[in-house]
């Protein structure tokens, strides 16, 4: 007989084999899942938030093209007043002549100039454009003068100012009424 002594059978360790290259067990399968999920998602409301925008109108809130700009006797001769310029894009400037309502607007690429009181002109920041009081140019690449706004009195003695209604002084245009208002 043999006296040897055998060792307990070791219980079997099941051997985790990999799933085959065409097959994919549920953990991955589900992970795909909620991701197609998520992406489907994302782009379905993308595309439903661009349809919806065309549902709601455009509202552009901008100053209104004519308001009131005070009374005559508010303005001073000689003087460029400021006050409209960042409300309403106009200067006014009263002479001996009457008031006129001259626009901000640069009119070489549509800067805004600045009033430089100590020189007497405007200066546009952007490429150095000048133009006198009246408004006409005389440095810079600006081709042509500030436009002038159509001005009026209004019923109850105020200054009337529409920005619908432009003067150019190359057209001419500066010798309409509405584009001075004598006083």
């Amino acid at each position: 007989m043999n006296d040897e002594i055998k060792p307990a059978a070791q219980p079997a360790t099941p051997v985790k084999t990999a799933a085959p290259a065409g097959n994919m067990d549920r953990r991955r399968f589900l992970s795909w899942f909620g991701v197609a999920w998520v992406t489907f998602a994302a782009a379905t409301t993308g595309a439903l938030s661009i349809v919806l925008r065309f549902l709601f109108p455009n509202v552009v809130f901008e100053p209104p093209t004519s308001f009131k700009a005070g009374f005559p006797s508010e303005y001073d001769v000689g003087v460029v007043d400021e006050r409209w310029k960042e409300k309403f894009g106009v200067w006014m400037v009263k002479t001996a002549e009457g008031i006129y309502a001259l626009s901000t607007t640069c009119t070489h690429l549509g800067c805004t100039p600045n009033w430089l009181g100590a020189e007497n002109k405007f200066k546009c920041p952007c490429h150095g454009s000048g133009f006198y009081k009246t408004g006409i140019n005389f440095e810079g690449p600006a081709p042509r003068p500030l436009e002038r706004y159509r001005i009026s009195l209004a019923e109850d003695g105020q200054i009337l100012i529409d920005k619908s209604k432009k003067f150019q002084q190359e057209k001419g245009e500066w010798n309409n009424s509405e584009s001075l208002l004598a006083v």
